[in-house]
């Protein structure tokens, strides 16, 4: 259990009946800019099922048993959580809502094996950041920093195994709901999304926003091609009748295929970021990202921040090396260069 004083800045948006059985429940998360992650609650005979569940802070799980209250339930009653992804907004909660519940946990395996590395006993996992960091040419003065920089949020996270093993293309058991799961890898090697037919609704967790682009990071968990995984996963949600996507952040919206083209788009010009960068002799990961159009000025991101940018950047290097594009030239750090045909 944690506690946090920091609550999140500004009002949050309303706990709404998304459609008759399907509650909206936003839950803050602490210092962050993206302020909370909605959690939906599916009402059957037997209780209530949740996707996703927030941070493990006072404050979210407080926030979260309100909105359960005001849906008509309450946490002790939750039968089953649907985790998309076990980044600590979506899973750190999970397991203070079955210790107050009994509800089962699930995840999708991929995700389900990270768990131990990432959040149980994480040093050889930071010695395997580390390694990396040098590879894509981290300056020295910042690879102590970078490689722990994600070390803070382990107190938002308590790390259960789950109950329940999620598959691709497989139906979760919530009564009385047709539910489908989509293996969605990128975003997270084991991320899912969820298919409800009744009333063609994507529950798209991180997958598919409708504002924010998803980072896609490679890391030593990432997998070799993760955004060839995301790009791919994209083209298979975009096929399902959608009337309206429910995702982990932001607000509902309904033109599933239109984003999914943009994002695309968006990840296309990043690669011409990427070639053009090469293109003039920019060599190393680090300071390909550094070329690269970010939110902010390059010399204004630190912290966690920056090395989910790297990582973004290796990611864009390693799908254009699947292309054919790129190849990567062994060393500390590592050099890219165009494969000439």
């Amino acid at each position: 259990m944690v506690s946090v004083s920091a609550r999140t800045v500004g009002p949050l948006p309303p706990v709404e009946r998304v459609r008759p059985g399907i509650w909206s429940v936003p839950v803050p998360i602490p210092n962050n800019p993206l302020r909370y992650v909605l959690v939906y609650v599916f009402e059957t005979d037997a209780g209530p099922y949740i996707v996703d569940a927030g941070w493990n802070t006072d404050d979210a799980f407080e926030t979260l048993a309100a909105g359960l209250s005001h849906a008509g339930t309450e946490v002790a009653e939750v039968r089953g959580v649907l985790v998309t992804h076990i980044h600590p907004d979506h899973y750190g909660l999970a397991g203070r809502v079955r210790d107050a519940s009994g509800a089962w946990v699930a995840l999708h395996p991929a995700d389900a094996k990270l768990i131990h590395d990432r959040y149980q006993e994480p040093e050889d996992l930071l010695v395997r950041v580390g390694a990396m960091l040098r590879r894509v040419g981290a300056p020295a003065e910042e690879l102590s920093s970078l490689q722990r920089a994600s070390m803070p949020v382990l107190p938002f996270v308590t790390a259960v195994e789950p109950d329940v093993l999620i598959e691709d293309d497989t139906r979760p058991e919530v009564p009385g709901w047709d539910l489908l799961a989509i293996w969605t890898p990128g975003h997270s090697p084991g991320h899912l999304c969820f298919h409800e037919p009744r009333y063609q609704l994507m529950l798209s967790g991180d997958h598919v926003l409708p504002r924010i682009t998803p980072n896609i990071p490679f890391h030593p968990q990432a997998g070799a091609d993760p955004l060839g995984d995301y790009l791919g996963s994209l083209d298979r949600v975009a096929a399902f009748p959608t009337d309206e996507v429910l995702p982990a952040h932001e607000h509902r919206f309904v033109g599933l295929p239109e984003r999914v083209a943009e994002l695309r788009a968006h990840h296309e010009q990043r690669f011409a970021e990427v070639i053009a960068a090469v293109t003039r002799g920019v060599t190393s990961a680090w300071d390909i990202a550094s070329q690269m159009t970010w939110s902010r000025p390059w010399d204004r991101i630190g912290g966690f921040m920056r090395r989910a940018a790297v990582g973004e950047a290796m990611a864009h290097l390693r799908a254009l090396e699947s292309r054919g594009v790129l190849r990567e030239v062994n060393g500390e750090p590592a050099r890219w260069e165009l494969v000439r045909g």
